[in-house]
Order: C-alpha cells, then structure tokens, then sequence
C-alpha cells in the first residue's frame, strides 16, 4: 500500500495531471451548478476528449473531476433557485433554499462548500484504507438486499414529513413509486402506462419531475404571492461567514455523513442520492425535538447533512468501479466506459497492474476536494448576488432554466408539456400542503426497488428470499425502525404535553 502511494504521489502531482484536477473541477462546477445538465451528459461528451490525452491517468483524473466537480456545484441552484438538476442535490434544496429565502444564501453556500470539502476529502482518505477491503464486503450484496436497501431509502419519507403529515407523505411515496412504473417493465420489455405515446415508452425523465416539482412551483408561487416576490430585492449578501456556535453544531453532523455516505457509495447501485436521503434522514431522526421543527424551514444541520454525504458517497462509488469493474451508478458507467476505452481493466487486478492509476485517482481526488474549496470559497459573495436580482428578473431566469434542462435531458419537446401539466399539479399539492420531496424519493428508488424486487423473485422462486437471506432481513428491519421511531417519538412528546396540561 505505501509503495502504492508513493507511485500515486508521484503521478498525480505532475503538471499535466494537476492541470487535470483543476480543468475537471472548473467543468464539472459549471455543469453542476446548471440545473438540468448532469454529470453524466457532459462526461459522455469529454469521453473523446479525454482519449486523446493518451495517458490513462490524466484522462481519467480529468473526468473523474468532472462527476466530483458538478456533485460539489449542484448545490449551487438547489440552494439559490430551488432547481436541483442532479438527484445527489435534491435533499440540499430542503434547508438551502429556505436559508437563501431567509437571506442567508452566503452562510448556506459556505456551509455546503465546507460540507462537500469535508465530506470528499474524508471520503478520499477512507477510500485509501478501505479499498481492497471494501472490495469484498461489495461482492456480498445481491439483488434482495439492494432491494432492502432501497426500502431502507423510502423509510426517509418519515424525516419529510411534518407534524401530522404522515399519511400525506405516505401517500406522495405511493405516487412517486407509481410513476416510477411508466415505460418498460423489470420482468417484460413491454411498455405500461404510456397511453399510446411513444414518448412514454422509456419512462418520465427525472430532470423533468424535479424541474416541475421545485423550480415551476417556486416561479409560479413569485407570480402568484407578489409579497413573496419583493423579498430578497436587496442587493446586500450578508452571513457569509459561520459562527463558531455553528460550526460546533454541524461538525458532528459533518462527521457522521462523511462515514455513512462513503459505505453507502461503496454499494454498486446506491450511490449519492440515496445518502443524501439517507443522511437528512437519519440527523433529522436524531436531532432534539427543538431541532426536528427547524427541518425544512433552514436548519443549518439539514444542509450540511446531505452536502456531506453525497460527496462521500461521490467518492466511495469508486471502490466497485476501481476494485471489482462494477459501476454504482449512471455516471460511474459511463467512466468504465471510458477505462474500457482507454484500454484499462478495472477490477481485482488493477492495484496490481497498473498501480500509478489507481492510486494516482484516488490522490487526485484530495487534491481535487481542496481546489473546489478554494476556488468556491471566494466566489460566494458573486454567486449569491443571484438573489440581488429583482424576482420580476428571476422569474423568466428561473422558467428559462426549468424548461432548456427539461428539454436537454430528452431532446424531446413532449417533455414540455409534461413539465407543464406538472409543475402545476405540484403547485397545487404545495398549496394543500403536501409534501412534495417524498413524491421525488419514490420516483428515483422505484425503478431499482422494482428492478432488484423482480430479480430476487426469479432468483429464489417467490418472497421467501426476505427470510433466507438475513443482510437482507436486517436492512428491512433497520427500515421499519426508521419509521416506526420517528413516530413513536412523536406520540410520547404528545403524550408528554397532555399529562402536562393535565396536571395543570
């Protein structure tokens, strides 16, 4: 391992491979910070460019910049436009948003920044030790528990709902998972619920139903609440600084993600979504009553929680990428595409055989952390001069946005009308206080519940398999628990306030 490092040192710190580093951190930034253009589409088109660098190296540290780069700008529009293009960012638009609408933008883009440093830099160190190890554990994970897993990713539903919402989240679950279901099946390549269109066939675009379940509401609700849209017209960006108070508050938090979200990377399919989800979820669900109610309306701890764990995750994908030649995810597909391309094998053999790739990778991505850092650092105060725009600017700005990466993701103008119809569907289930993010939650885990549900049926010959696997029995309990908690803690506290009133 040490002369592993010493041949990754050695390479990653060369010129042309630093050059590398910061060139994909600048790309993937941009990219990430433009709601609608992901990681994926833009690694896809650098796949030549990266080619004819011509050695393996520089080509793959340049792109592995890329994906790192954009997961760490995505927060960007979720937290100042409420436009989360890449699904690792959803959950930072549930607390990022609410701080910006509060006026503190500076202090929530400083918070994911620090975050996402901490969070991919910790990553990058446990990758170094726990690579080969982790190689193996991966391998343990089958279809039935990737199916618990993803049971374990709705069980989040409970951190999203508020006091008395329960149902209502439930019930958005359901219909997220519903139309998860639209397009070809797991178990048939027959089309469902297409009504005839062929453009149904492939399923609902994800950057269509969270354009139309964020950015169009919020630029709807600016037109329909002109209060609403006279807040924030100041041009002043204060708060770009945090308190040591918060500082001691959210490093725990910081802590925590970076361990969770890195294991959760390390499952082939998991990725930085379902940390994401899993991080808010899971700090919500141990906060302090006090804290529970700040959730949702700007909590400094509900920001830097998925910030933190979907750059972990970010990096922890790597380790079945590097070790076994799995990809965890999309994008992590297209860069094995892109190893295969280079002539590089990824798997068990890689550390062996071309050690100055593997560790010269995983070096890259430390140094990578700390040059999204500085180069983000200083550019708060101009980024979230976005706010200073007057709302009647930031309306078409918002709208323009929603509807070019909607169009993007497909190529297809019948996205349109389906992020129309909606978007106003979901401004009128925001109106009636539903929840909106569990709808989200259902869509992006409903394809790889169904996926991974319909294997382990073939596999073993019925649901039996929840009983005779039992990594797969323990996710699903650590699922019920999830939920049942949240509840249980709920009805104590209610219980608590009566015998209270009653004693009065």
């Amino acid at each position: 391992m040490i002369e592993g490092l010493l041949i990754g040192l050695s390479a990653a710190f060369s010129i042309q491979n630093l050059l590398m580093v910061v060139a994909g951190c600048l790309i993937g930034t941009f990219i990430g910070m433009l709601p609608g253009l992901g990681p994926m589409s833009i690694i896809a088109i650098m796949i030549p460019v990266a080619i004819t660098i011509g050695d393996p190296s520089a080509a793959i540290i340049l792109l592995a910049g890329v994906y790192y780069g954009a997961i760490f700008g995505g927060s960007t529009s979720s937290i100042l436009l409420n436009a989360p293009g890449v699904a690792g960012t959803v959950a930072s638009s549930f607390d990022g948003y609410p701080m910006a609408r509060k006026g503190q933008a500076g202090k929530a883009l400083t918070i994911a920044a620090i975050a996402s440093f901490a969070g991919g830099s910790i990553g990058a160190l446990l990758l170094m030790v726990f690579a080969p190890m982790l190689s193996t554990v991966a391998l343990l994970f089958h279809s039935a528990e990737y199916f618990a897993l993803m049971v374990v990713g709705l069980s989040a539903i409970a951190a999203f709902a508020g006091t008395g919402n329960v149902a209502k989240a439930v019930l958005m679950t359901l219909v997220g998972l519903i139309m998860a279901t639209v397009g070809e099946g797991a178990l048939f390549n027959m089309p469902r619920f297409t009504m005839g269109l062929m453009d149904l066939q492939s399923g609902l675009s994800f950057i269509t139903l969270a354009m139309a379940m964020f950015a169009l509401p919020e630029a709807l609700f600016l037109v329909l609440n002109p209060a609403r849209s006279a807040q924030g017209s100041s041009g002043k960006i204060e708060n770009l600084r945090i308190s040591r108070e918060e500082g001691r508050k959210i490093a725990p938090v910081i802590g925590r993600q970076s361990v969770q979200g890195f294991f959760i990377g390390v499952l082939p399919g998991a990725g930085a979504t379902i940390a994401s989800f899993l991080g808010y979820a899971v700090e919500r669900n141990i906060a302090s009553k006090e804290e529970q109610e700040e959730f949702g309306k700007g909590s400094i701890k509900g920001l830097a929680a998925p910030e933190t764990a979907n750059n972990a995750a970010c990096t922890g994908s790597f380790v079945p990428l590097l070790t076994l030649g799995i990809p965890g995810s999309g994008t992590t597909a297209i860069l094995l595409g892109a190893l295969i391309a280079l002539n590089v094998t990824p798997g068990p053999r890689l550390m062996i055989d071309n050690p100055q790739i593997f560790w010269a990778v995983i070096i890259s991505m430390y140094i990578g952390n700390l040059v999204l850092l500085i180069l983000n650092l200083p550019l708060i105060p101009y980024i979230a001069k976005v706010l200073a725009i007057p709302r009647n600017y930031l309306i078409p700005f918002i709208l323009f946005f929603t509807l070019m990466g909607s169009y993007i993701g497909q190529n297809n103008a019948t996205e349109l009308l389906i992020l129309v119809g909606m978007g106003i569907g979901a401004t009128v289930l925001k109106f009636a206080d539903y929840p909106l993010a569990p709808l989200l939650i259902g869509f992006i885990l409903g394809g790889m519940l169904e996926d991974n549900f319909a294997r382990s049926m073939q596999l073993y010959d019925g649901i039996g398999f929840i009983f005779n696997r039992p990594m797969t029995l323990g996710l699903l309990v650590i699922a019920v628990l999830l939920v049942v908690i949240p509840s249980y803690r709920a009805r104590r506290a209610k219980a608590r306030k009566e015998g209270v009133a009653e004693g009065d």
